[in-house]
């Protein structure tokens, strides 16, 4: 359903605007009520409201934008691509993250107090956040499909992380950055007549940090991938080449990085 912005706020670094309206929750994300039955759904439908918050692309700072809205349960991306990193000891991980995923940034950065670490969250495409208040909390205890669905989400959340920092243990570059952008692929990619295109326009600096490696590293490794035909820059991201069936086991095991 299209927004109609009520006002905008503006945070105090002046790198972003967030405006504010309404969705229906379970139209803009029809997977949580798949568990309800028609008559379930109907009445989740009624009372499942959110308000929602427009980011502009540019750094985000996700504890100044809930001053009068409370998100028990969390926030919800809705669409787009953001970012968080987490600078610790001098290096920077990173995680993609987009629509479905669920958030909670105030329970996320707990410090680790011998080593503190910085956590700076930046959307790169224009992105929508459903803020699941008090009515999604009381939704999920009167439809336990839903609360199921949210259950979910985390899990999906920490399935990703620990696939991200498997891939982060291959020893070749270009091996993490191949087996990455196939990942990507599974959740972003669209297939087309000339190859998988992955409409992620992420700079050579995120890609490095994703996978944990120097970012001319991840240039040096996207050369490579490119003169052999499976890469290929365009303009709105990547088009990969071939089938990963094929492509992923064939340069995992001629590398050892695969083993019977």
């Amino acid at each position: 359903m299209p927004l109609t912005p009520a006002r905008e706020l503006h945070t105090d670094r002046g790198h972003m605007t967030s405006q504010r309206s309404t969705i229906n929750l379970l139209q803009v994300d029809p997977e949580l009520g798949e568990g309800l039955n028609p008559q379930e759904r109907s009445g989740a439908e009624r009372v499942l409201s959110v308000p929602v918050r427009a980011l502009d692309p540019g750094p985000w700072e996700p504890l100044e934008d809930f001053e009068d809205v409370t998100p028990v349960v969390g926030v919800l991306v809705v669409d787009g691509v953001l970012t968080r990193d987490v600078v610790f000891a001098g290096r920077t991980t990173t995680e993609l993250l987009g629509a479905g995923d669920l958030l909670r940034p105030w329970d996320d950065d707990v410090q680790f107090e011998p080593l503190p670490f910085g956590v700076a969250w930046h959307v790169h495409a224009p992105a929508r956040i459903a803020i699941l208040d008090t009515r999604v909390a009381m939704a999920a205890g009167r439809w336990p499909a839903i609360a199921t669905a949210l259950g979910n989400r985390y899990i999906r959340r920490s399935r990703s992380l620990a696939f991200q920092r498997a891939i982060a243990q291959l020893p070749r570059v270009d091996d993490r950055l191949i087996v990455l952008l196939w990942a990507l692929a599974e959740r972003w990619g669209r297939v087309g007549p000339e190859g998988v295109r992955l409409p992620l326009d992420l700079p050579h600096r995120t890609l490095a940090t994703l996978v944990g490696a120097r970012r001319p590293s991840v240039t040096t490794a996207l050369t490579g991938l490119a003169r052999e035909g499976l890469v290929e820059r365009v303009r709105d991201g990547w088009l990969l080449h071939g089938d990963p069936a094929e492509v992923l086991p064939r340069r995992l095991h001629a590398d050892g990085a695969l083993s019977h």
